[in-house]
């Protein structure tokens, strides 16, 4: 006797006996009994000395046996049917989108194979929230909205109007493209297209809701989240990168739904492999629960007849690209080409007819094993779920895509490939109509209709998004008092100020408990640490250790209550867990305040892509860009050093940014998006830079509130005298001490006059400008609005505009348009950052003191105020090399 491993058995009788045990534990106690000997003889035999491993891989069949699968209920028939219907609207809401030309686009084949997995949720498993219950959570595949839209048209929630406008949005009675909160804000709850953000939001979605439930502020026991994913997405690293997470996590509330269609756009996901074994040891090695639903029912009675076992190694042998192939032809190719490859499994199918062949069902496409996949997941415990379902990409298109390369960008059906989608599903429309591509919705008092009812009475319909919640009581600005006083002589920066405003934040009565202080790793960096022990860190396993630093007073404390979430070095990943609080008022019912500190250079650069989702899904926290300013982070160079954050953060639309100097305007700021956010329920986030450089902080100027949130106010006018020449000088965050010095020089050495602004925010300034400028191109015969910083401007006396920033020049450039008639000039920090003392910084990116006195200079002598000799007269007394090399070259 050979061992599958080659070796020769040297007592096949002994193997043979234990063989007979196994086989008499999986009769009489079952597979979960099996398996737990199995797992202790390996474990006794690896103490043993044998190099002996379970491993992460399984045959590839189902993972369920067909004697332990739970029987679906309802009425199959009947779900069938609606099935199909929804097949159809799906197909003709693309088609009848595209008639005229693909200029609009849409996908067909995502949701043809993706169908069945959809459907058996819909019946049986989304439960809509109640007023008992919060309601599961469903990351719906972005490319699969149109069947989502098809069964909410049956369902009544979505019109034939809309149906017929799928992807005609400008008018607002069509349907986005893909899942969008923005555009649809009843609808979606999550944006999910852009590939892989749909994986990890689940991930930390279904983490925040036991975050929720461990601290007492919301009820979520037994609510699942549910994410649907393709095959090939899974090569984002968004997909599979935070998988440890959810099993360190022991998040049994999440399942995830892999649908292995094997295709993505150009070809085969996986052509010389088996996408699905890959996924399985992927998920498997990490701790998950996999179930592999690779075979429909029809499959059943040959793999019992496989006494041979030939026909799982014919499964095990054939590779995805043979797969593809296979259903691209017919039943006597596959008998030829599958089952012909070895006598025994030729054999199997001899008396079978090639139609009989060819209606064998991959998995995915039975209602019954997805089913009882989905009951399985539903029912375990300890660790999240996977279920890898096989399936057919562009199912039921037949030769105009099914299982084709070309499937997932065909838009369009001819009339004979309509025809028979028609008669493969049944559905009820005539020859004369087909050429129309009509919509088709049961009667309500139909079988159908009456049943697809019955199903929403019992678990009401998905997806459903709350715009609103419960308005907290948020605090006044007098709540952060200490932060509006003068320091004195204690230099403070403003990341300290910012932990004092948390803290603040953090002790009120009335907010407190709901805000959710957020780090990747970097809390002592921004002096949070005093907060380890005040508040404590989440883990669902409490503290199983004591701390190296436990008899100091801010110890490490972990706890099942804890208030932070310490994400480790993972801002993908704490982006994420900040997403899920701030759409916690529209998932749980539940207001909480996120805030998420990070170094800022490792912000949207490297999250862009989450952060205009969490736009999209109307987010609503504080994100806090820490160690900012390109010469302001001085010794940790080029991949560290931020000068461009502010200008990401203008892309997205509802993101309120801003780049304080001072204590008293970010405790401002920050009380005003409080109330935006959380009394008025504004749809907007907020992006705050702060920085790690101490100086002395000031008190709040009277009169200065309305100035820090619009962008802009006059901080310092200059000293009347008999100065011929003035300008106005603007600066923001610690470049804006540099403006203040060169205010100084100006007036000792040049005998020029310089009002000083403090720019909070030159992206809110530039919006303001624009809304105007629009307003005033719409209304031509009315008095014309004039931009907030237009008229700031205009209340002083005439002369240049000199902005300076520690980011790029692009960003206080934006005001360009709207600063009037005066000349204007923008100093930033534009090239690759490079360690070195912060005073060698800025004169390096050229945004110190004597280059804004330079500017100023070089800008009052091209508005003829003096003589053009003096600024060269200047450059020497300032000691600025004219050869010196551009920044942006070196």
């Amino acid at each position: 006797m050979t061992t599958q491993a080659g070796a020769t058995d040297p007592d096949p009788q002994e193997t043979q006996e234990w063989l007979d045990a196994l086989d008499g534990v999986l009769a009489s106690e079952g597979p979960a009994r099996a398996r737990q000997l199995v797992e202790r003889l390996v474990e006794r035999a690896q103490m043993g000395g044998a190099h002996v491993e379970l491993g992460v891989q399984t045959p590839y069949v189902n993972t369920i046996p067909p004697a332990f699968e739970a029987r679906m209920p309802g009425n199959e028939e009947l779900e069938t049917r609606l099935r199909h219907y929804i097949r159809w609207n799906a197909m003709a809401m693309v088609v009848r989108a595209n008639e005229t030309s693909s200029e609009l686009g849409g996908h067909v084949a995502s949701f043809a194979s993706s169908a069945t997995l959809y459907d058996v949720g819909f019946n049986h498993f989304f439960r809509a929230p109640t007023a008992e219950f919060g309601g599961d959570l469903v990351f719906f595949q972005g490319h699969s909205s149109p069947g989502v839209y098809a069964r909410a048209f049956l369902e009544g929630r979505i019109s034939e109007e809309q149906l017929a406008n799928f992807r005609q949005e400008v008018d607002g009675r069509g349907l986005s493209s893909y899942p969008h909160s923005w555009l649809m804000p009843d609808f979606w709850q999550f944006a999910t297209v852009s590939m892989g953000l749909g994986p990890i939001q689940a991930i930390y979605q279904a983490r925040f809701l036991k975050y929720l439930h461990n601290r007492g502020l919301a009820n979520t026991e037994g609510r699942k989240v549910w994410c649907f994913l393709g095959d090939g997405e899974c090569d984002e690293p968004e997909s599979l990168g935070a998988i440890s997470v959810a099993a360190r996590e022991r998040l049994d509330n999440l399942i995830f739904v892999v649908n292995c269609n094997l295709q993505r756009l150009d070809g085969p996901v996986r052509g010389n492999g088996k996408i699905i074994q890959e996924l399985e040891r992927e998920f498997r090695g990490s701790g998950w629960n996999v179930i592999k639903v690779v075979w429909g029912a029809n499959w059943d009675p040959l793999l019992e007849r496989d006494k041979t076992g030939r026909l799982v190694q014919l499964m095990n042998e054939c590779v995805d690209g043979d797969y593809q192939t296979f259903k691209a032809n017919d039943g006597a190719y596959v008998r030829e080409h599958f089952f012909g490859r070895y006598p025994e499994t030729a054999a199997l199918v001899a008396d079978w007819t090639d139609e009989q062949i060819w209606a064998l069902q991959r998995g995915g496409h039975d209602p019954r094993k997805v089913y009882a996949a989905y009951a399985a997941a539903v029912a375990h415990t300890g660790e999240p779920t996977v279920v890898l379902a096989k399936t057919i990409k562009g199912y039921g298109m037949g030769s105009s895509g099914e299982a084709q390369n070309i499937a997932h960008q065909q838009k369009h059906l001819d009339l004979q490939a309509m025809r028979q989608f028609r008669d493969r599903f049944a559905i009820p429309v005539s020859d004369t109509e087909l050429a129309r591509v009509p919509f088709y919705r049961p009667p309500d008092d139909s079988p159908e209709g009456r049943y697809l009812g019955e199903r929403r009475r019992q678990l009401g319909s998905l997806p459903q998004r709350r715009r609103t919640s419960s308005a907290l009581t948020v605090p006044e600005l007098s709540a952060f008092d200490s932060q509006l006083q003068n320091s004195g002589d204690r230099e403070l920066s403003t990341t300290m100020a910012f932990t004092r405003v948390l803290a603040a934040m953090v002790r009120d009565k009335n907010i407190g408990k709901f805000v959710v202080p957020i780090v990747a790793d970097e809390s002592r960096t921004f002096g949070m640490e005093g907060m380890f022990r005040q508040l404590g860190i989440y883990s669902p396993l409490g503290q199983l250790y004591k701390p190296q630093d436990a008899a100091q007073l801010m110890y490490y404390r972990e706890d099942v209550a804890g208030q932070i979430l310490q994400e480790g070095i993972n801002e993908a990943g704490a982006l994420c867990s900040w997403i899920a609080a701030a759409t916690s008022y529209s998932t749980s019912d539940r207001p909480m305040i996120p805030v998420y500190i990070f170094y800022s250079m490792f912000g949207f650069q490297r999250i862009g892509d989450l952060a205009w989702a969490a736009g999209d899904m109307r987010s609503r926290g504080f994100l806090i860009g820490g160690t900012s300013g390109r010469t302001t982070l001085n010794g940790e160079g080029l991949q560290h050093e931020d000068g461009h954050s502010q200008l990401f953060a203008a892309f997205v639309p509802n993101c309120v940014a801003y780049d304080p100097t001072f204590g008293y305007e970010l405790a401002t700021i920050v009380q005003d998006g409080l109330r935006r956010m959380y009394a008025e329920q504004e749809d907007v986030y907020y992006y705050i830079t702060v920085m790690n450089e101490n100086y002395p902080q000031p008190a709040m100027p009277e009169g200065s509130r309305e100035g820090i949130l619009r962008g802009a106010y006059l901080l310092r006018t200059a000293a009347a005298k008999s100065a011929a020449q003035r300008v106005q000088l603007m600066g923001s965050g610690t470049i804006l001490r540099e403006v203040l010095a060169a205010a100084d020089l100006l007036a000792a050495e040049f005998n020029v006059a310089a009002d000083v602004w403090s720019a909070t925010s030159f992206n809110e300034l530039r919006r303001n400008g624009l809304a105007a400028e629009r307003w005033n191109l719409l209304h031509p015969a009315e008095d014309p609005l004039v931009p907030y910083i237009t008229s700031a401007l205009a209340e002083r006396p005439p002369g240049p505009v000199i902005a300076a920033t520690d980011y790029m020049k692009s960003y206080a450039d934006q005001i360009r348009p709207f600063v009037g008639v005066r000349r204007f000039h923008a100093l930033g920090t534009d090239g690759f950052g490079r360690s070195d003392y912060r005073s060698k910084l800025r004169d390096f990116f050229e945004v110190d003191r004597r280059w804004v006195a330079l500017a100023a200079l070089k800008a009052l002598a091209e508005d003829g105020a003096i003589e053009r000799s003096a600024v060269a007269r200047a450059l020497e007394h300032l000691g600025i090399d004219p050869a010196k090399p551009d920044p942006v070259t070196v």
